[in-house]
C-alpha cells in the first residue's frame, strides 16, 4: 500500500513512517511535514492510503479530505486527530473520512486501523476485477459449456432442487468459476453474487435456502436408504458428514436444530461431482 502522510508535526511523522516500515503496512511515499498540504500534489501521487491530521494550520485535515474527493483522489483516508467532539466527527465522516486514529499516536492501532482499511482496499479490487471480467467483451460460447449446464442440472435433479429459485444461482455461479478457472476458495460467496447479481443479498439467499433444501433431501434419501446411490455419492461431497448426520438426526426428531451447509464446500463439490460425469 502507499501511504501519506498529511502531518504538521515532523515527530509525529518519524513515528508514523516508523510504524509503516516497522509493520510492513506499506510504503510511505510522501509526507507534508512543515508546510501546508497540497490536494493536487497528493492526489498526483495517487496514494492508496492517506493519514490526515485533523487540525492543520493553512488547510485542516477536514478540508484536505473534502478536496482530494473533490479531485477524484480514490484514496482510503484515515484522520489522526485528539479532537472528540461528535459534531466535529461527524464533519469528518461527511467529508470522506474512512477511520480516526487518536493522539497520541499507538502502535497497535495504527497497525489494526491501516491494515482494516487494506483489507477494505484489497477485497474492492478482486471484486471490480471479477466486474471487469464479467463485462468484458462477449466470449464465444464453448461447445462444452452446454454440455457442462446440463450435467451440473443433472446433479442438481438428483439432490431434487432443480425447481429451486436457487438452482439457477447455482449452475451460473459454477459455470462461471469455471469459465474464468478460479477456484472458489479464491473469492468470497457476496464477492461472486455481487458480481453475477444486481440483488446480491438475494442471490445468496436464494442460494443458500436451495442448498439447505439439498441437505434435507439428501438427509431423507439415506434414512430411507443408507446405500442410496444419490446419497452415497452427493452426500460427503457436498456437505460435512457431522452436518448431514445432524440433518437425518433432525428428520428422526433426535434433535431440534438440523444441520448447516457450507456454501463453498457445496460449490465445489458440484465441480468435483460434474467431473465423474
Amino acid at each position: 500500500m502507499r501511504i501519506y502522510i498529511a502531518e504538521d508535526d515532523p515527530s509525529v511523522i518519524s513515528i508514523l513512517e516508523e510504524i509503516i516500515e516497522s509493520c510492513g503496512l506499506g510504503e510511505v511515499c510522501g509526507n507534508s511535514g512543515e508546510t501546508a498540504a497540497d490536494p493536487l500534489y497528493i492526489a498526483g501521487l495517487d496514494p492508496d492510503i492517506v493519514l490526515a491530521d485533523f487540525l492543520m494550520p493553512e488547510l485542516d485535515g477536514v478540508s484536505l479530505v473534502r478536496e482530494l474527493k473533490a479531485l477524484g483522489c480514490p484514496a482510503r483516508c484515515i484522520m489522526i486527530s485528539q479532537v472528540s467532539a461528535k459534531e466535529l466527527v461527524g464533519r469528518a465522516y461527511d467529508a470522506g473520512v474512512d477511520f480516526f486514529i487518536s493522539k497520541p499516536i499507538n502502535l497497535i492501532e495504527v497497525r489494526s486501523v491501516v491494515e482494516a482499511v487494506s483489507r477494505q482496499i484489497e477485497s474492492e479490487r478482486k471484486l471490480s476485477h471479477i466486474r471487469q471480467m464479467l463485462t468484458a467483451a462477449p466470449q464465444q460460447v464453448r461447445p462444452d459449456d452446454s454440455s457442462r449446464k446440463r450435467k451440473l442440472q443433472l446433479i442438481l435433479g438428483q439432490l431434487g432442487i432443480s425447481s429451486e429459485k436457487g438452482a439457477e444461482d447455482i449452475l451460473k455461479i459454477c459455470l462461471y468459476l469455471l469459465e474464468q478457472k478460479m477456484p472458489v476458495t479464491q473469492v468470497s460467496v457476496g464477492q461472486l453474487c455481487e458480481a453475477l447479481s444486481p440483488d446480491p443479498k438475494t442471490m445468496e439467499q436464494r442460494v443458500r435456502r436451495a442448498i439447505a433444501k439439498g441437505m434435507a433431501n439428501l438427509a431423507s434419501m439415506g434414512l430411507e436408504d443408507f446405500t442410496d446411490d444419490t446419497f452415497v455419492r452427493c452426500g460427503p461431497v457436498l456437505f460435512p458428514y457431522e452436518e448431514l448426520r445432524a440433518e437425518m438426526d433432525l428428520i428422526r426428531g433426535k434433535r431440534q436444530k438440523g444441520g448447516k451447509g457450507n456454501v463453498k464446500k457445496f460449490i465445489d463439490g458440484m465441480l468435483l461431482l460434474l467431473e465423474e460425469l
